[in-house]
């Protein structure tokens, strides 16, 4: 099936639905449906009250006779979560690694009413797009590792702890009777993806992963829906990153450089290039293993990127 790339709820299998939030770049982020009856559960919610809102009404709209008992959130990133006080009451579900990530979560108060601080430009671009007020932090109110199988109805839908890789918890949703994957952000398509924990290992293991499933039809977290050549695509991007800045850490080169002179042949297609600096710099740090180079101060630093030309 394919499935067009445009806002909203979008079936894509019996019972099983997209919400996919175009063009895919920070903060448009995907979500998903499973219903079994009068019975929903929801893969994530959105980056803010009203963009979440608008969702839970489509869904209204489209199935007026569905209740969406369970919430999954894949991972603690805000725009899979911080929207969860639309289904408070709700269960909801996450990894223990990604609910503590939500406790020790504030930057939803720094974007609701950000100080005098110099914010990185990515972060200035998000203000003028979102509305970050009246969040209310909601966290989940069951966790797990591992793998959790949560009913939906009649039907099973199959929860696989990944990380870390992308961020500390990340957790992927399996429909094995549709063959339907939802990767949160393990998988970014059409754009550069953000490597916040790593280590880039892991991130690269959940790709093989995902491989290995029963899954056809395949909702990253990011972008239009896809299947497993994509997967594979992204897989090779990953490992590119990880030999390029392992090799340009052992030559000693600033982080700046070694993401400015990497190959990206075949890779010039996808937006928001400036991410590789963050990306280069995360197995940086993974490799001096002191917390340096910092994610926070890379973010100060994108404008600083200019994407290389084909080599």
């Amino acid at each position: 099936m394919t499935v067009p790339y445009t806002l909203g709820l979008h079936p894509i299998a019996d019972s099983t639905y997209a919400y996919l939030q175009p063009n895919g770049s920070w903060g448009w982020s995907n979500a998903g449906l499973i219903v079994c009856g009068e019975e929903g559960l929801l893969v994530d919610t959105l980056f803010t009250v009203p963009q979440t809102r608008d969702m839970v009404d489509a869904v209204a709209r489209a199935l007026p006779h569905v209740t969406i008992g369970t919430v999954v959130n894949s991972h603690g990133d805000g725009d899979h979560w911080w929207g969860n006080q639309v289904l408070a009451d709700a269960a909801i579900i996450a990894s223990d690694a990604a609910a503590t990530a939500m406790r020790r979560d504030r930057l939803h108060q720094q974007l609701a009413a950000p100080g005098p601080a110099e914010l990185p430009q990515v972060v200035v671009e998000m203000l003028k797009t979102f509305d970050f007020g009246g969040i209310t932090p909601t966290y989940p109110t069951r966790t797990f590792t591992g793998e959790l199988e949560v009913p939906v109805g009649g039907r099973t839908v199959r929860l696989i702890e990944v990380g870390p890789a992308h961020t500390v918890g990340d957790v992927l949703v399996h429909v094995p009777d549709a063959a339907v994957l939802f990767t949160g952000d393990i998988l970014f398509v059409g754009g550069h993806p953000v490597l916040h924990s790593g280590p880039i290992a892991g991130w690269i293991a959940a790709c093989d992963l995902i491989l290995g499933l029963d899954a056809e039809t395949i909702v990253p977290g990011h972008g239009p829906v896809v299947g497993k050549p994509e997967v594979r695509r992204f897989r090779d991007y990953l490992q590119r990153v990880r030999d390029h800045a392992t090799r340009a850490h052992g030559e000693g080169q600033p982080v700046l450089r070694a993401a400015q002179q990497m190959n990206l042949d075949g890779f010039t297609d996808l937006a928001d290039p400036e991410r590789l600096l963050l990306n280069v710099g995360a197995v940086y740090r993974e490799l001096n293993g002191d917390g340096t180079p910092d994610e926070l101060e890379l973010m100060g630093r994108l404008d600083q990127y200019t994407q290389p030309s084909a080599h």
